[in-house]
């Protein structure tokens, strides 16, 4: 008590405010040591993605709960608070508002699941995979801007969570990990279509990562139909036929993992190529 009264005269701040702030400290060094105790166990398991998941999780309840015993202890004070910050800055009043705002939109965020950790997303022109997910913030690896495809630039972005709630959100991972990927070719009209679109089946079809996708996307989109309306007659791969001017554009319709996307455009890719020397079948040359 006597060093509190000492920094109330020193300071000029009355000593009921030294209390709660000594209140306050202590309680938070004791949930900080709780977090490290915690966090410590949970590396124990041996399944990396768990522990991170389990870590996170157990991160962010000990923030709720510290911000709730900040609540409880400042409930009768906050008005006065919040009334003195104002007068000082109303610059550093729009920071305290932004930060609650990022604070319950990462709440949020960890019960609603927009995205989670691992997701492909695209919000407000930043696209990547989701590596992280802060009590204020999250963090994606960012992708090059090549539709679904593209593959990561290295750079890490860090975006404030209450995002969600002023921009559109696409996931690329939402309900189901796989999304229609389309691949066009070129060949002449005159061309033994029925055998060139053989060709090409059997191309598509004998990939491995392919073949073992549609049971899978069966699976997941019967398991989400509680929660969407989301359908598909057909999960199989399938080349759709159009005349253009004086070719046809043979449209390779199939399901894949987006991170996958590029890779497999290209072994499909050197796959017509070979077949096209092989003379198996003709592309179209403008």
């Amino acid at each position: 008590m006597k060093i509190i009264t000492y920094l109330s005269n020193i300071t000029s701040i009355d000593e009921t405010y030294w209390i709660l702030i000594t209140k306050t400290l202590i309680f938070f060094l004791f949930l900080t040591i709780i977090k490290k105790i915690g966090v410590s166990i949970l590396k124990k398991i041996n399944d990396s993605k768990k522990e991170y998941l389990y870590i996170q999780k157990y991160k962010l309840l000990i923030n709720i709960i510290k911000f709730f015993i900040f609540i409880l202890l400042w409930e009768k004070y906050l008005d006065s608070f919040i009334t003195l910050i104002s007068l000082i800055s109303a610059g550093f009043t729009i920071a305290l508002r932004d930060l609650i705002f990022n604070f319950f939109s990462g709440i949020y965020i960890k019960i609603k699941k927009p995205f989670e950790i691992e997701d492909r997303i695209e919000i407000n022109n930043y696209k990547g995979d989701v590596i992280n997910i802060n009590t204020l913030s999250f963090e994606v690896l960012e992708v090059n801007n090549q539709t679904f495809t593209g593959q990561s630039t290295g750079i890490i972005t860090h975006i404030p969570n209450s995002l969600i709630f002023n921009h559109p959100l696409r996931n690329y991972n939402k309900a189901f990990k796989y999304i229609w990927n389309e691949m066009t070719f070129k060949v002449p009209l005159k061309c033994n279509l029925s055998k060139t679109k053989g060709v090409i089946y059997k191309i598509v079809n004998s990939n491995e990562v392919i073949k073992n996708i549609p049971p899978k996307m069966k699976n997941q989109v019967n398991n989400s139909s509680s929660d969407y309306r989301i359908y598909y007659n057909k999960y199989d791969p399938i080349i759709y036929t159009q005349i253009v001017d004086n070719h046809i554009e043979l449209t390779v319709r199939y399901l894949i993992h987006p991170k996958k996307a590029r890779y497999i455009n290209s072994v499909i890719s050197n796959k017509v190529i070979e077949a096209y020397h092989n003379g198996e079948i003709e592309l179209y040359q403008d």
